[in-house]
């Protein structure tokens, strides 16, 4: 008997969400692609999974200053890439005694959220999978 490859998610709300995605997506995509961005040098950035439709869903339990700041250039360097983050608690503060909360910063900067769980609608929009393993940064810098 073929033995199965098993996957190892880094945190229980991936795991979760690839548990959810299982019976509802042709193919559960975990972490297949890698986005080149730029930041002082050349960098890449891998999707915790990328829908049926192309729309790539960031699961996070902590939404540190880097990964902000991250998102935010991976925004502006690829502005048509669809990135909604699914946060464990979506009402965290973004920084101890911060009045923001991660879902204040997603609505501030234009990302769509949840809060825990991808929502249905998500999953039925059109659109489709890009498939690809590397979407590179084809602009040219000087460094």
């Amino acid at each position: 008997m073929p033995r199965r490859h098993r996957l190892n998610y880094r945190s229980g709300l991936e795991k979760e969400a690839a548990a959810f995605l299982k019976s509802r997506q042709k193919k559960v995509r975990y972490e297949l692609l890698k986005i080149e961005w730029l930041d002082l040098r050349y960098r890449t950035y891998t999707p915790d999974f990328e829908l049926d439709n192309g729309i790539f869903i960031e699961t996070k339990g902590i939404f540190s200053s880097d990964d902000r700041r991250k998102h935010l250039e991976i925004k502006k360097q690829y502005p048509k890439l669809d990135i909604r983050f699914v946060f464990s608690n979506a009402n965290a503060k973004l920084y101890k005694g911060a009045k923001s909360r991660y879902c204040d910063w997603c609505d501030k900067n234009g990302f769509l959220w949840s809060h825990r769980l991808i929502p249905l609608e998500w999953l039925q929009e059109p659109g489709k999978a890009c498939n690809l393993k590397l979407i590179a940064n084809k602009r040219k810098y000087k460094l």
